[in-house]
């Protein structure tokens, strides 16, 4: 479709030219006491410049987006092809009204300059799009805290990021809360950028505290809450685990991951915490934790004279 359209647009601007020229060596006289020619003729330039620019886009993108399977990729692609064709077209057309070229750069150097000292924000904003095209702290489809904001990636325009907001005001527990927040480009070269996906590796660790007496036979129940978690957690928690090895292998970064899902024990004044640790994509995090608090107490009261819960409510 978009390949067909970008043929259209290069034959209409070619039959502009055709026109342009034909105007160049016709004499058509007068309409109204105003010559014709004069005025059809950088019309039909400027339609030209903007035909052809949009059927080098289109065709390019076409076969540009058409090798690329990432997302991500393909979106800041076309945002890249867009103002590079666009500011093209934009300098023709001046270029063609003006019909003075070199005027037309120099007036536009010196309105960069203006712009420079009058819209340092948006200037901002835009060199952190850029920043954020090339070095990828983050992408569309991301899970991000960004100053204060939490929430999913919707789209990086020249000078907003657009979240999907978790959390907030008004939910908890990485939930939607329905509402978009729009954070300026400009944050990712002066705060932190949180991405909850850690670009290739997609997981992150989480942790179930369950909280049991002294008189828990403590090996048992880390044994059992770790069986669980494996049970439910399956080979997905391998796979991503891998992942997670090979990209650290890429750093200077020595750290010990376990394949499974592993329990520490921490004691507390009056009771003792079990901590499950596993991996889990972050969006599924809270659906997780639910799903294993669910097992692991359905285990644990299976076998109640080897687990023991705390006694009292003020836990």
């Amino acid at each position: 479709m978009r390949r067909g359209l970008g043929f259209a647009a290069l034959a209409l601007a070619a039959a502009a030219l055709v026109g342009r020229r034909l105007l160049a060596d016709a004499t058509l006289g007068t309409v109204g006491g105003v010559a014709v020619a004069p005025r059809l003729g950088p019309a039909l330039t400027v339609a030209a410049i903007a035909l052809g620019a949009y059927g080098c886009y289109a065709l390019l993108a076409s076969v540009l987006l058409g090798r690329t399977t990432n997302r991500r990729r393909r979106y800041n692609l076309q945002r890249v092809l867009r103002l590079a064709f666009g500011a093209a077209a934009l300098i023709g057309a001046f270029g063609v009204v003006t019909e003075q070229w070199v005027s037309v750069l120099f007036s536009l150097g010196v309105v960069g300059v203006a712009v420079t000292f009058a819209l340092q924000q948006p200037l901002f904003s835009l060199i952190g799009w850029v920043y954020i095209l090339v070095k990828h702290p983050y992408g569309v489809g991301d899970r991000v805290a960004i100053e204060g904001s939490k929430g999913d990636v919707v789209s990086v325009d020249l000078f907003v990021t657009t979240l999907w907001e978790i959390n907030g005001d008004m939910v908890s527990t990485n939930q939607p809360s329905g509402r978009v927040v729009t954070v300026p480009n400009s944050v990712v070269l002066s705060s932190h950028v949180t991405n909850f996906h850690g670009g290739d590796t997609p997981y992150v660790w989480n942790e179930l505290s369950v909280q049991v007496a002294y008189e828990t036979d403590l090996d048992f129940a880390r044994e059992r809450m770790a069986a669980v978690a494996d049970d439910y957690l399956g080979d997905e928690m391998a796979a991503g685990v891998a992942a997670y090895r090979d990209r650290l292998g890429e750093t200077p970064v020595e750290l010990e991951v376990a394949q499974r899902p592993t329990v520490n024990v921490v004691q507390e004044e009056s009771w003792v915490t079990l901590k499950l640790r596993y991996l889990v994509h972050p969006r599924r995090g809270t659906r997780v934790r639910n799903a294993l608090s669910e097992r692991v107490l359905a285990a644990f009261e299976e076998h109640p004279e080897r687990v023991k819960f705390p006694l009292g409510r003020n836990r």
